[in-house]
This record gives C-alpha cells, structure tokens and sequence, in this order.
C-alpha cells in the first residue's frame, strides 16, 4: 500500500489510530522524491530529510484523538510563499539566495495545524507562465508523458501531488496557475475567492488578481486544507471578513436540482474538439447526479484576455519596480525575457497619455464582466466549463509562441478578473492517455458549493484515481 495514494480523513484515522505515523510518511515521501524529481523537477528546494523525521517524531509523540486532520501529513508550497528561514526564490535567480525573514500567514496556519513542510516547488519565474518552462531552475516535465508541459504557473506543487510525493500542496491561482496545471496532471485543484484566504507573505504578481489555494488529490482533501487555510488576517487588509463556511460537512450535501450552466463561449473555435467532448460528458454525467444543465451566456467572455493581461501587467510592473538596484544591484539584469517583456508591457500601459486608453478602460471592462457573471448566476447555482482549450502541450510549443501561450489562458482569467472560487477536477483522457480537467465556478465565497459537487461527482466517478503508470511504484 502506498500511503501517499490515501486520502487526507484515511490517513488521519490511521495516525490517531497509530497504525501508520508521521515519520512512515516523511519517509515515503523522500523515498518518491528521490526516485522521481531528478526527471519531474518538482522541487527548488527541500528541507534535510533528518530535520523532517525529527518534527515528525515530536509530531508522533504529541498526538492525540483531538489531533486535527493534517496533523503530521507531509506538503510543499509554490515557491512564492515566505516560511522563515527557507529560500525563498520564486524561481528566479534575482532571490536565488534570499532566504524568508518571516513566515507567510498560510505557512503559519498550515504548521499550527501540524502539517509538515518538506520543500518548495517549481513555477514559471514571479508566475509569468502557464507551463512552468519560465523558470530559471529548469523546466517541469508533466508526469503523464515528459514530453509535455505540466502546466503553470504552479506547475511543480501539481507534480508533487500528481506523483505522490506530498498529501497536498499549496498553489498560487492570478489567471489559472492552480487550475491549468491541476487540469494537465490529473489532480483537483481550488482558486479561492478572493480575500478567501490570506496572501500575506506572498510574492506578489498582480496583487487585484492573487490567490492562495490549495492543490490535492480530490475535492475532499481540499476541503479539509481549506478548513484550515481560510480565514480574515488583519496583515492582509484585502483578506474578507465573511464568516467562514464549514466546508468538510458541507461535502456530503445533496445536489440533486443543482443548476449547472454551460456558456456558449466556453465552446468557441479555440477548443480542441477532444476537450469539447469530456467537458460534455461531465455535463451529462452530472445530470446522471440529478443535476440540471442551463444553456447561458456570457458576452464578454472573449474579451477576457485582453482584459485580465491589461490589468496583470500593469500590476506586475508596480510590482517588480520593489526589486531596485539599491537592495539588488544589477541582480535585475538576471530577469528573464518573458518577466521583461510583462513589465514592459505594464509600464506601457501605465504611462502617461496611455493609462486612460488602457488600464483605466480595462478597469470599466471588468467591471461590466463581473456584472455579466452576476447575471448568468441568476439563472444557475455554478458553471460547468473547460480549464484550457488544449490538451497539454509539448515542451517548447508555448514558449515559443506567445499569443498561443496567453489564449491557453482563455477560460480562467476572468474568473480572476471577477473575483470568483474555482474547483478544477479531473474530468477524462485524451485518445493518447493525457489527463484532462474542467472547472466549476461558483459566486464569490461558494467555495463550500463547489467542493459538494466536486466531491459528490468523484464519489461516483473516478478519474482522479489514475495515476501515471510510470510513477505507480
């Protein structure tokens, strides 16, 4: 039995149960490390193996029957997120040596609670990618076939769940970089509401479009990582004061009547017809759960890429502005051509004479964008839609080709824009076995709601089970 195959309450019951300890999973998910990073690259970084089995003994002795469910489980986090003492580089070489000063709000929850973090995963450089190959630590090769991308920009925190290093990660969702590469490795993956969860000891992308999120294997382990990571933070004064849902007891709900809408722009030229199929067949097998299927739209929905990289870009470039020569010398000359070239762009957009025509105008869009979805949520209680209008794509295709890279974005960047949750859940396979997701997208603050009919639809239907054959011992 592979114990990084069971589900977060299976181990928890295990470990109160003291027929498993913390230290056999530290020491699993090494050994899974060991035998499959060199090829995945997951990880920037990881913590000594000796100092891992140490927290977990302490963990082991202390634990009680009131011990909570992450209790000793073992996770990483997208290197963005601050943990005092680690590196934290966001996989640039500008912080290759920068080590945390202090520890982000989702690190010191997640350690309260008694999970143990063993390292930090590969990302596109500050998030400015969809494929994770915009790293300065190497490309992140997807576990279903090497050949391929394994999404971005959180790309490294899936690979370690899809391979079963970790029980759960933590990713970072700005316009689809925790649903793209959950949807490509077969794992679920939440974007939170934003102000769901705080950023607060997170490096910044674009700071209006942020979130924190967890990445698992199944709808009902994010359930129990959202327990814990959720809340209001007075150091984050974006995070929401909105009481928070109890999103474990709410998994087992009905949602028999649940209207499930499908915009018609979600199936537009962009998609391969393969993606088009699966996302349909969730649709009917939904119903199957005594769903119902609404036929809506959303207007302005094309306009969302436009929209979302106007903002993204205008932010970034405030953003990065922080990284100046004084505290960084000419480390600024290491950036990469993708992170110039967004902050290019955002100064652009910015500067005077300009600021009006586009990032003041983007602003009015978005506005009429989070109307429309008021709307459409009127008619439905969530959307059934596609994470990516591709199937995963071979290495050095997007890269190569910016405007393909930006539209793989098509179908996730306005749920940032509008400030709405998003469950990515493994939905099918291509004809040559590549994984495929779509994404449920709710009102703000329906976390609770997606991840009941998350959970109700792999409670029946089993995709997120497989996992790649080459990584299986």
């Amino acid at each position: 039995m592979m114990l990084m195959d069971l589900s977060i309450p299976e181990l928890s019951k295990l470990l109160v149960a003291r027929k498993i300890s913390s230290v056999d999973l530290v020491k699993e998910s090494y050994k899974r490390i060991t035998a499959w990073d060199g090829q995945l690259n997951s990880f920037i970084s990881l913590k000594d193996k000796k100092i891992a089995i140490r927290e977990a003994n302490i963990l082991d002795k202390n634990r009680t029957k009131n011990s909570g469910a992450l209790y000793g489980l073992v996770f990483s986090m997208k290197d963005a997120y601050l943990a005092l003492g680690t590196k934290t580089t966001c996989a640039s070489n500008m912080l290759k040596n920068f080590k945390s000063p202090y520890s982000s709000t989702v690190y010191q929850k997640l350690k309260s609670a008694g999970a143990i973090l063993i390292g930090k995963n590969n990302l596109d450089s500050w998030g400015h990618g969809g494929s994770t190959e915009n790293s300065d630590f190497g490309v992140s090769k997807n576990p279903w076939d090497q050949k391929r991308v394994a999404g971005g920009s959180s790309g490294g925190s899936a690979i370690a769940v899809a391979s079963r290093m970790v029980n759960f990660a933590i990713g970072e969702d700005t316009g689809g970089s925790i649903r793209n590469p959950s949807s490509m490795c077969n794992i679920s993956g939440l974007k939170v509401s934003y102000g769901r969860v705080s950023r607060w000891g997170t490096i910044a992308y674009a700071s209006s479009l942020d979130t924190v999120g967890p990445m698992a294997k199944s709808s009902e382990d994010l359930a129990y990582v959202l327990q814990e990571m959720a809340g209001a933070d007075k150091k984050d004064a974006s995070s929401a004061q909105k009481k928070l849902d109890d999103y474990i007891s709410n998994l087992k709900k009905r949602i028999k009547g649940k209207k499930i809408g499908l915009a018609k722009e979600f199936f537009s030229k962009n998609i391969d017809p393969e993606i088009e199929k699966i996302v349909r067949k969730v649709a009917e097998r939904l119903t199957r759960l005594g769903a119902e299927i609404v036929n809506v739209s959303i207007p302005h929905l094309n306009y969302g890429i436009s929209i979302y990289y106007l903002i993204a870009l205008s932010e970034t470039s405030s953003n990065m502005a922080r990284y100046d020569g004084v505290r960084y010398g000419n480390k600024r000359e290491s950036l990469s051509p993708e992170t110039i070239k967004r902050i290019i762009l955002g100064t652009y957009a910015l500067s005077a004479g300009y600021a009006d025509k586009l990032y003041k105008k983007a602003q009015k869009a978005r506005t009429v964008l989070i109307d429309e979805y008021r709307r459409v949520f009127k008619k439905c209680d969530v959307l059934l839609a596609p994470v990516t209008p591709s199937k995963p794509a071979k290495i050095g295709e997007l890269i190569n080709d910016p405007v393909k890279n930006f539209l793989e974005d098509l179908y996730t960047v306005t749920v940032n824009v509008a400030g709405l949750p998003s469950l990515a859940i493994p939905a099918g396979f291509t004809k040559d076995n590549l994984p495929i997701g779509v994404q449920l997208i709710g009102e703000r603050f329906h976390e609770a709601e997606l991840l009941n009919i998350g959970y109700k639809y792999q409670q029946n239907f089993r995709d997120y089970k497989k996992i790649p054959t080459t990584i299986k011992n």
